[in-house]
């Protein structure tokens, strides 16, 4: 989801929708000048700041990450002295004054911003037991479709592309989530009979937030090959057929940009 904070009436929404982001903790602070030539003088000028903050929170049995972009910076402090983390929040402040939205992420304001708009954009999920260390990947889309996929579309996409998968459903629980429509896991058809076989979990849930739907693909277990197969071919058909943002790591990166993406992490990846 996107939504532009002008206003006195978005600045009440947003620290509605995310409960000030309360017991969150901030993961990335980046800021950005923009500079332009001035052809009468020869010179480059300043044209423009920008401050990104991407945050991690969990609210009503939801983890979210969200990306708050404040453009028109006219103030920008952020302070941190022997060893001080200011990066865990209570919650955040936020004010309009004088046309100017002022933001403080923290009550001794080592993290402040001035700005003139914001935006914020978020992907999130029913939260979900923490990564051990045998569940090292994981991705998340979140689309605003009406219409979302269902296993039958997984499993036919699959034998398409020549990697032929089963489907094993997770049995509801008591507990589970109201958001999530259905979960279970896709096993590669050659594993398929072999004892304690792992795939990749796919969790689909939703609306959320209004119309839409959100896809979590997880890696259980020892990630052979023919795992990893399966969780890019996976990702790479979501992005394709359905419009909206996917999530990797506190990375937020519009479906129309994944394929750029991917190819350029893992050719950072062959550098190295």
């Amino acid at each position: 989801m996107k939504y532009q904070v002008v206003n006195i009436e978005d600045v009440r929404w947003l620290l509605g929708h995310t409960g000030g982001f309360r017991g969150g903790y901030v993961t990335d602070v980046q800021m950005s000048k923009r500079r332009l030539l001035d052809e009468a003088s020869g010179r480059e000028v300043l044209a423009g700041i920008t401050v990104t903050v991407v945050i991690r929170y969990r609210i009503r049995q939801m983890a979210r990450v969200a990306k708050l972009t404040m453009t028109g910076v006219t103030d920008f402090s952020m302070f941190e002295q022997e060893g001080a983390d200011c990066s865990t929040l209570g919650v955040i402040q936020a004010e309009l004054t004088d046309g100017k939205l002022r933001f403080w992420f923290d009550p001794q304001g080592e993290l402040y911003v001035v700005c003139e708009e914001a935006q914020l954009e978020e992907v999130a999920a029913p939260s979900l037991e923490p990564l051990s260390l045998e569940q090292v990947a994981q991705w998340t889309f979140q689309s605003e479709m009406p219409d979302w996929p269902t296993v039958a579309w997984f499993l036919a996409e699959l034998d398409v592309a020549g990697v032929p998968c089963t489907w094993r459903a997770t049995a509801t629980s008591s507990g589970r989530h109201p958001s999530i429509q259905w979960e279970g896991d896709l096993l590669p058809a050659s594993v398929q009979g072999t004892v304690d076989a792992t795939g990749v979990h796919v969790m689909l849930y939703g609306p959320l937030d209004g119309p839409g739907f959100g896809v979590v693909l997880r890696v259980r277990g020892v990630q052979d090959r023919r795992i990893c197969q399966v969780f890019s071919l996976l990702a790479d058909l979501i992005a394709q057929r359905f419009s909206g943002r996917c999530l990797v790591g506190n990375t937020i990166i519009p479906g129309g940009e994944w394929q750029n993406w991917k190819s350029f992490e893992q050719q950072r990846e062959a550098d190295v």
